[in-house]
């Protein structure tokens, strides 16, 4: 007989829902003292009232607490869509303050309009447009232009150009203008910073504005020309549509198309990891829309734009949040701390401000993220280019650059794409590249070709022009295998490339079998029907069978074309 159980082994336990409750209520304390200042600290990087970053905090908290998929996203604003949005506000205000806000609102609508479209139309799955090496190349560039005009605001200093190769150099010509005191204060608040974030959660930004404001109190800094951060007006702006001109709002489209990338690219990258990490299942269609959501609400009430930044999501995973229960909370010890000690934060030191911004983007200045490309020899040159457009062509001009070079790299690897020459391996049904694999064998009189990337537009004339050599050096053949099976759809460019492909493996008396088709190949390749590939020799055959089909044909003397559905 088993022992009976203890008497006070299950005397009132912790329900696993409480214990939940208890863990996300912990990391929505832990993660407030961060995000908050953040908030603040971010407005200033994109050169607008304290109020933008804090009223993006709660659109975003509060949509996406809502709508969105992952438990331990937080969304708010990020270092790198205020420094986009500070880059492309300035370059077309031309320095008049009502329209840079204006324009502000604008394009924060712009780009959450953007995500509640892609949303809907469920383009979710296109989530990694913009290549990774482009993306850590853009943000380690972005890191240091934003660290160094951190630091050019805290010394005094104002430099008349923005590209970093001219700036810096300007910065350092007038070192003799620099407010050492501010330096000093600066440095002493990212030493805190830095011994905070050892200590696990603890606030450690929210814990160095109290410092600062007392420290800058008691020593009467503001004698020392060290600037105070504000007053910060947190009234909630009537919801009103901008009022700009047609070629405004224009501009205003191509600029959130790309913010709308860079916030994606990011808010997904942090999304994603978090989720393989734990095991989770997100959707992309439903935090698109939550984005969409979240800048629209922000963009209404006159905030910043917002995204899923990897720094506050891993703050929040790491204080122990179990759902987006913690968000929540966090939004709750905000709007308490808003209400109760707003005035005091308007008397942080500048300086201080500037250290947290520091504090905050310094994880992406690490050059050992580039350690792998240069390991594997695989997209180096990408990675330098990514890093000197930002530093050299500014931020705007360089997340454009970025962009490009990330679709350019895209359309490279399909251009530049090969067609491979498969063999048998053995008496066996596979079929694999014989380059790869010198032990696979050729079926007498058959050549059996595959395309190594999709045929479309900018590729379908350099394979099929190399399937035509490979059929010319190839001796004694009486059919020509083509497995498309890389080759999810096709558009009218490769369907003129087949054509014509049928057309010279006719001229040459050969049979021409296309093989594994996918049910979209399968159905236009029906309706485009000519004398070469009649619909009558439409089939499903793999590659395997296909040869076999070829062969009985060749034995049974009777010439026929057929054009074949795989598997």
């Amino acid at each position: 007989m088993s022992a009976a159980p203890s008497q006070h082994a299950d005397l009132n336990p912790t329900p696993p829902a409480k214990r939940m409750a208890l863990a996300d209520l912990v990391a929505g304390l832990s993660i407030a003292g961060l995000l908050l200042p953040e908030a603040v600290a971010y407005s200033s990087i994109a050169n607008l009232p304290p109020q933008t970053g804090v009223i993006a905090l709660f659109a975003g908290l509060l949509c996406y607490g809502l709508f969105g998929s992952s438990r331990f996203a937080i969304v708010s604003a990020t270092s790198s869509s205020a420094a986009v949005l500070a880059a492309a506000t300035a370059s077309m205000a031309n320095g008049d303050t009502g329209l840079r806000m204006t324009l502000a609102i604008g394009l924060v609508m712009i780009t959450g309009l953007f995500f509640l479209l892609a949303g809907l139309a469920r383009m979710g799955s296109v989530t990694d447009f913009i290549a990774k090496p482009v993306l850590r190349g853009f943000a380690f560039g972005l890191a240091i232009v934003i660290i160094v005009k951190q630091v050019a605001s805290v010394v005094g200093v104002r430099p008349v150009h923005s590209d970093m190769t001219r700036f810096i150099p300007e910065m350092v010509m007038q070192i003799g203008r620099w407010n050492w005191i501010s330096v000093a204060v600066m440095a002493a608040a990212l030493a805190l910073l830095f011994l905070f974030a050892q200590l696990r959660r603890v606030p450690g930004a929210l814990l160095v504005i109290v410092i600062g404001v007392a420290a800058g109190q008691w020593l009467n800094l503001s004698q020392y020309g060290v600037g105070l951060v504000g007053s910060i007006h947190l009234q909630l702006a009537t919801p009103t549509l901008p009022i700009l001109s047609r070629a405004d709002w224009l501009r205003l489209g191509e600029l959130g198309f790309a913010m709308g990338m860079i916030l994606y690219a990011e808010s997904y990258g942090a999304i994603c990891s978090f989720a393989i990490k734990h095991g989770d299942t997100v959707s992309p269609n439903r935090d698109l829309l939550a984005l969409g959501a979240s800048n629209l609400l922000s963009g209404l009430f006159h905030g910043m734009p917002v995204g899923a930044g990897y720094s506050a999501t891993s703050a929040n995973e790491a204080a122990g949040a179990t759902s987006r229960l913690s968000g929540w909370v966090a939004a709750l010890v905000m709007l308490a701390i808003v209400l109760t000690l707003l005035p005091a934060l308007a008397l942080t030191p500048e300086p201080v401000l500037a250290a947290i911004v520091i504090h905050a983007v310094s994880h992406t200045l690490n050059p050992m993220v580039f350690r792998p490309y240069f390991q594997w020899r695989r997209d180096r040159l990408v990675v330098i280019a990514s890093v000197v457009a930002v530093l050299l062509l500014g931020v705007l001009d360089g997340l454009l650059a970025s962009i490009v070079i990330s679709i350019f790299m895209m359309l490279r690897q399909f251009s530049q794409s090969t067609i491979s020459v498969l063999g048998q391996l053995g008496e066996t049904h596979d079929f694999v590249n014989m380059r790869t694999h010198p032990d696979a064998q050729p079926v007498a009189g058959i050549i059996i070709l595959r395309p190594n990337e999709p045929l479309f537009f900018a590729n379908a004339e350099r394979i099929l022009s190399q399937a035509r050599r490979s059929i010319g050096v190839a001796s004694a053949l009486h059919t020509v295998i083509l497995s498309l099976e890389e080759s999810p759809d096709l558009d009218s460019s490769s369907l003129e490339g087949l054509h014509d492909f049928f057309s010279f493996v006719n001229a040459n008396g050969l049979r021409l079998l296309l093989a594994r088709l996918k049910d979209p190949v399968y159905d236009i390749m029906k309706n485009a029907v000519a004398p070469a590939f009649p619909a009558a020799s439409l089939s499903a055959l793999s590659v395997a069978e296909a040869v076999h089909l070829a062969l009985s044909a060749q034995q049974q003397t009777t010439p026929s074309i057929e054009t074949i559905k795989g598997e």
